[in-house]
């Protein structure tokens, strides 16, 4: 499968009454486009805005020269997978699509002024702009106590807190105690943590650890996705592995002694002690403003702020407006989707049109069970009105149209091997290593993409719906 062009996604997206009025920026002087951040969703809307927007001068700001991806940081934490495995370059995104690809980190931005200031390692510089992309992922509010990431990790920023847990969890020995907590919602990939706990159940059954525990300390009331597969793998599959906390909020960390205490339960001397802190907006899109939760409020049409349209908010620092108990989860896959919104509104923006009103996004995943088996999760959301909890309308918004995960009894294998596949499309396409994916198992008969049945969701082959097929062009594009 080919690069999914705009006509294409706006059809798949079922906007084809607007598909007569798509042309391509044509100024004389290339508008200026700044993307802070390249992750999942910065690269992405950078990729797609040189890539639907013609004459767009297009900038990525990031301090590392490569993206480090928390989908399948579990398995490196767990010896599955070498770091590498993980990390993916920005090089093709200058060399493949035209994004200057500038090593810095962002200091300030100035909305009126459409300026944002940036170190670099020969010093501050100011990049001028036509419209900024702010997508600089979450930062952590600190627990009360003492706490020190560098002795108890949180490695929900994949890297050397990534390294770092995985050493420590080597270190452990018969009936020692892997403690973790799970912060209140909303919070970076709703699965994950409890992915973890099952991987790392998995890894001490695989060193004949006897004795040797995990304690999941949630400071939810339950499990905040995949709940059906995830009570069976924690009552079944990794029964005596794994102890289940809810409603664990927790009061104190001191990291020198790997102690916690918590509304439910208290432990000392834990041999890893991994927090996971409750998150927030990135810094510098936190400077823009947030709300109670730490995020920064956008327009679902165009990922726009408040006050300034030509400031966009993607991915985990935004707060998506939503129907009540039917959130937009933070997730890769849902930052990539966003990150074709807001490039095609920024692109109708700078011919002078209004954003189209016919928006659909999606997130699926896959969630490692043990080392040879997976369940997966699929939410698909349309814009129009959205409900409080009483059903009234609240507003304009994102509306969770659909849910579905892996019924307990279809967590396997096939989930298991497919999860690459996913994960590739994202790493590779999406990011244009267009020579890495054709190294990768499964390769397409074209020697791109993966084929098409392994890109799309289980549940998409099932499913006709939009957002479905959507989904299956998000991964493949």
């Amino acid at each position: 499968m080919k690069n999914v062009d705009r006509r294409s996604f706006l059809r798949m997206a079922g906007i084809a009454g607007g598909m007569a009025m798509l042309p391509r920026v044509s100024r004389a002087a290339a508008p200026r486009v700044v993307v802070i951040g390249g992750g999942f969703g910065g690269a992405s809307v950078a990729k797609y805005l040189r890539l639907w927007g013609g004459n767009v001068s297009v900038t990525l700001v990031d301090p590392a020269t490569a993206h480090m991806s928390c989908i399948l940081s579990n398995l490196v934490v767990t010896g599955l997978l070498d770091m590498s495995r993980i990390t993916v370059s920005y090089k093709a995104l200058g060399t493949n699509r035209g994004v200057t690809v500038v090593q810095g980190k962002a200091l300030a931005i100035d909305p009126a002024g459409r300026r944002v200031t940036i170190s670099t390692p020969t010093g501050n510089k100011s990049l001028d702009y036509d419209h900024l992309v702010v997508a600089p992922g979450v930062d952590f509010v600190a627990p009360p106590g003492n706490w020190n990431p560098s002795l108890t990790p949180h490695a929900w920023q994949a890297g050397a807190q990534t390294t770092l847990l995985r050493n420590q969890l080597a270190t452990m020995g018969n009936n020692d105690r892997f403690v973790m907590t799970i912060p209140k919602s909303p919070y970076r990939c709703p699965p994950g943590p409890y992915e973890r706990a099952c991987m790392v159940a998995d890894y001490l059954k695989r060193k004949n650890r006897s004795g040797a525990m995990v304690v999941v300390l949630d400071a939810n009331a339950g499990i905040q996705a995949e709940p059906e597969a995830f009570t069976r793998a924690f009552n079944v599959t990794h029964a005596g592995r794994i102890l289940y906390v809810p409603n664990a909020n927790v009061l104190s960390v001191d990291s020198a002694s790997r102690s916690i205490r918590t509304s439910a339960m208290s432990f000392s001397n834990a041999k890893v002690l991994n927090i996971i802190p409750q998150h927030r907006a990135g810094g510098i899109a936190a400077s823009l403003g947030v709300n109670a939760s730490g995020f920064v409020p956008v327009d679902a049409l165009t990922y726009g702020i408040a006050g300034y349209p030509n400031v966009h908010v993607i991915g985990d620092a935004s707060a998506v407006p939503a129907s009540d108990g039917k959130a937009v989860p933070k997730s890769g896959h849902m930052a990539n989707s966003e990150a074709k919104v807001c490039a095609d509104a920024i692109v109708r923006a700078l011919n002078g049109e209004a954003p189209d009103r016919n928006v659909a996004t999606s997130s699926a995943c896959y969630s490692p069970i043990t080392a040879r088996s997976a369940s997966w999760l699929s939410a698909n959301f349309l814009y129009g009105d959205i409900y409080d909890t009483s059903g009234a309308v609240k507003g304009k918004g994102m509306h969770r149209v659909d849910l579905g995960e892996a019924p307990a009894g279809q967590v396997n294998q096939d989930n298991y091997q497919d999860m690459f596949t996913w994960a590739d499309s994202l790493f590779f396409r999406q990011l244009c290593l267009k020579s890495a994916c054709a190294t990768r198992r499964r390769p397409a008969a074209d020697g791109g993409a993966p084929a098409m049945r392994a890109d799309i969701h289980p549940r998409a082959r099932q499913s006709a719906t939009v957002g479905f097929v959507i989904s299956a062009f998000f991964l493949a594009a």
